[in-house]
């Protein structure tokens, strides 16, 4: 099944951040990383404290996992990567959400798939849109919230 990702990371070193968990994605098993989109940095979003800029992507992976167990391994990567989780949007080393997932729909406390925060978040729908220029072939369609959603703050890195 497919799978899409988004990362983010606002401390240390981002860029090495990032390609830590792009390895780590890609030796996960039963798993293949796909595509990876560029790279964006952008300021916080939806934030209670002062924050560094965010380095921001998007992964296409095709995968064996389930959605829970995928969603498991990608915070098992965060924890590896020195997530700590003291505020509500604080500041982290690594995020790994599950966007979307082919073919499945969820909306409990654990695992909301399509994720419910895309259509507002341009640092998801950028990269998002590197990935799936025209729809997503998920099931999920987002050329018009890309279209309308406020852009400000979000930049390509490098």
């Amino acid at each position: 099944m497919k799978a899409v990702l988004g990362i983010g990371t606002n401390l240390g070193d981002r860029e090495e951040n990032l390609a830590a968990a792009f390895s780590r994605l890609e030796a996960l098993p039963d798993t293949q990383l796909l595509a990876i989109s560029q790279i964006y940095e952008t300021t916080p979003f939806d934030v209670l404290s002062q924050q560094e800029d965010y380095l921001n992507s998007c992964v296409l992976l095709d995968t064996g996992l389930a959605p829970q167990e995928l969603l498991a391994q990608c915070l098992a990567i965060e924890d590896q990567l020195g997530r700590v989780r003291t505020e509500y949007h604080g500041a982290r080393t690594m995020d790994i959400d599950l966007l979307l997932y082919e073919g499945f729909t969820s909306h409990t406390q654990q695992l909301s798939v399509p994720h419910p925060g895309i259509r507002e978040r341009a640092f998801v729908l950028a990269p998002l849109s590197d990935l799936f220029p025209l729809h997503t072939g998920l099931g999920f369609d987002f050329a018009q919230a890309y279209e309308t959603v406020d852009k400000t703050g979000v930049r390509l890195y490098k």
